[in-house]
């Protein structure tokens, strides 16, 4: 089966997220866990370890870790990105969630409609971003991108 089946965030040096973020972490995890599509390709001619898998995210030493393993807990792999391609497009989406959050306490409702469209969008990009970055290492749909990025997201604001 190619899929999460456990994911866990290393929190070690992250600052404590605000009660918006935290909650934002949990429906991304639940919703993750739900739902997903993580596949490991094929690589250098090596056999793919069976999922469901067991994802580790973390940043350590500026990067964004994926440690893969299986569900029994054994190490399967371990990738490691740059984070200067997702800095941009997780400043915008922090800045439009935080207007967001303001909308819902304030404004009406169409306002706050095209604030979330606007949040989606880049949402959208935040996953574009990721699918391209695991070009190679993992293949996720777009859904699993998606809650991915927002567990970046959470990573990045520690």
């Amino acid at each position: 089966m190619s899929r999460i089946c456990h994911i866990e965030i290393d929190e070690r040096g992250l600052a404590r997220p605000t009660p918006e973020i935290e909650q934002e972490r949990r429906v991304a995890i639940f919703d993750l866990l739900e739902e997903n599509s993580f596949a490991l390709p094929v690589r250098e001619g090596r056999e793919v370890p069976p999922g469901p898998y067991r994802l580790g995210l973390a940043i350590r030493e500026g990067r964004l870790v994926f440690d893969i393993g299986s569900e029994a807990g054994e190490k399967v792999g371990e990738f490691h990105l740059s984070l200067g391609p997702f800095r941009q497009v997780v400043k915008d989406y922090f800045q439009i969630c935080e207007s967001y959050f303001e909308a819902v306490k304030r404004l009406p409702p169409s306002q706050i409609e095209a604030i979330d469209m606007a949040r989606r969008g880049i949402h959208n990009e935040g996953a574009r971003v990721l699918q391209e970055r695991l070009e190679g290492k993992a293949e996720v749909d777009t859904d699993t991108a998606r809650r991915l990025f927002t567990l970046i997201c959470v990573l990045h604001w520690g």
